[in-house]
């Protein structure tokens, strides 16, 4: 094969695996990058006006609409996380992960944008916070709130079950073994019953043993 030949085949084939991997590495790393300034810029402020729109500067209703977000939004994220876990034996559970995980950040989300405006050190942060505390009072204080009692419930709610799940295979193992020791009851009776029938005991040594032992 001649060298034109073989130039002509490298450029069919275009870039190497490595360099096509790297490529896209990058670019997916630069549409991180710019997804989270660009969201760093714009949903704190939003998120705080979507919450003054619901307390209307009432502070009872904004330590009632935070304690809401707080607890369903980290107590069923929670709860989803864990069904991960144990759909990981079913069958096509590769989706049902996925769409589970989805499911939980998507359910989370409200949660993470009132991080974004406690801990963001952003104008939108910074905005978002003057906005929570003039038409959202006490919301920050009863997201958080609401986020430990819901982490909380989820702890006592996955150990009860253990506790539960633990019982019922110990209930079963007892079972088992009763079970068990009926059956062997039933056999030992079974031959005894017929050893009576037969008029021998179990210590009777059968005709002609004497003789063969002899």
């Amino acid at each position: 094969m001649s060298d034109a030949s073989i130039r002509s085949e490298e450029t069919r084939q275009g870039l190497p695996p490595w360099a096509k991997k790297t490529l896209v590495v990058v670019v997916t790393l630069a549409v991180l990058v710019i997804a989270y300034f660009v969201l760093a810029a714009f949903v704190p402020r939003w998120w705080a006006q979507r919450i003054a729109g619901l307390a209307e500067g009432g502070f009872a209703r904004g330590i009632l609409w935070g304690l809401s977000f707080g607890l369903l939004c980290t107590a069923i994220p929670l709860v989803l996380f864990a069904c991960i876990w144990q759909v990981r034996r079913w069958k096509h559970h590769r989706v049902l992960q996925i769409l589970l995980a989805v499911a939980a950040l998507v359910i989370a989300l409200p949660n993470l944008m009132t991080l974004s405006i406690v801990l963001g050190g952003s104008n939108a942060a910074h905005a978002g916070e003057r906005i929570l505390d003039v038409d959202a009072p006490g919301f920050r204080g009863a997201s958080l709130v609401g986020a430990i009692v819901g982490a909380l419930a989820c702890v006592i709610f996955f150990v009860a079950v253990n506790r539960y799940r633990k019982r019922g295979r110990d209930l079963n193992r007892v079972r088992e073994n009763l079970e068990r020791q009926r059956l062997e009851e039933k056999r030992e009776e079974e031959r005894r019953r017929a050893a009576q029938e037969l008029g021998t005991g179990p210590d009777d040594v059968p005709p002609g043993a004497h003789r063969s032992g002899s």
